[in-house]
Order: C-alpha cells, then sequence, then structure tokens
C-alpha cells in the first residue's frame, strides 16, 4: 500500500526585491538632498522695492541690530568669518554668500563682514531684504 503524503503549498512573500528598490530610493534622496543652514537668529530685515527670491544661496551670515554677526547657529567675531566662509566653499564650491542685515545694523559692520566675505573669495554675495507688505 503506496502511502501519500499531504504536502502544503506554503506560499511566502519574497520581500528582497521591495527592500532593494527601499535603499535605492533612500540613497537617491540622500544624496540629491540640499542641507540649509540657518545663521541662527532673527533678523528684521528692511524692505526693498526690489527684492527678488533667491533660493540658491547656501552660506547665511545675520548682522543683529547690536551688530553681532551670527554664522551656522552661533555668535561669531568678524575675524572668524573669512575662516568660515572658506570652510563652507570648500564643502560645496558653488555657494554663494547671503548677508541677512538688521534694519537696527550699522552700515559699517555690513561692509566690514562683505569684506571678509569676499577674501575668502565669494564673488556672488546678496544682501537679503523683504518685499514691501510681505
Amino acid at each position: 500500500m503506496a502511502r501519500r503524503h499531504a504536502q502544503k503549498d506554503e506560499t511566502e512573500i519574497n520581500i528582497t526585491p521591495m527592500l532593494d528598490i527601499v535603499f535605492i530610493m533612500l540613497i537617491f534622496f540622500i544624496v540629491t538632498t540640499t542641507f540649509i543652514r540657518e545663521p541662527g537668529t532673527e533678523v528684521e530685515k528692511p524692505t526693498a522695492q526690489t527684492a527678488e527670491l533667491r533660493p540658491e544661496g547656501n552660506i547665511l551670515i545675520a548682522v543683529r541690530s547690536n551688530n553681532d554677526i551670527w554664522m551656522e547657529g552661533r555668535q561669531i567675531e568678524l575675524r572668524e568669518v573669512r575662516t568660515m566662509v572658506e570652510r563652507s566653499l570648500a564643502e560645496n564650491p558653488e555657494g554663494s554668500v547671503i548677508l541677512i542685515a538688521d534694519r537696527g545694523s550699522r552700515t559699517g559692520t555690513l561692509t566690514e563682514v562683505m569684506d571678509q566675505v569676499q577674501l575668502a573669495g565669494v564673488n556672488r554675495i546678496a544682501v537679503s531684504a523683504e518685499e514691501p507688505g510681505g
């Protein structure tokens, strides 16, 4: 008498291809993400009739109303501006600098910061302002 064995067909879901796709997408998003560095302080910007939106600025430097200089989330001295901008340019050679000056800050401080940025080798400098009424 022949014995008949009942075999169960267990179906398994192979998730390996799905994991491959998820990891490839993760790597894609990590590589293409642009990280924005904030200056680290709130500044009351002056208004300008000719203000334009320029989202491509990578290096943000803020000058507060008491002439404190902020970059990368901390207060820095004027002599540190050049070094920090050079370091940021080494990370992103295509970067530009956006100066965010408070309306109560001294023009002399802003000029000194601009000089340090130019000495660091940056030719593209923008001064941030807000559009009237916005």
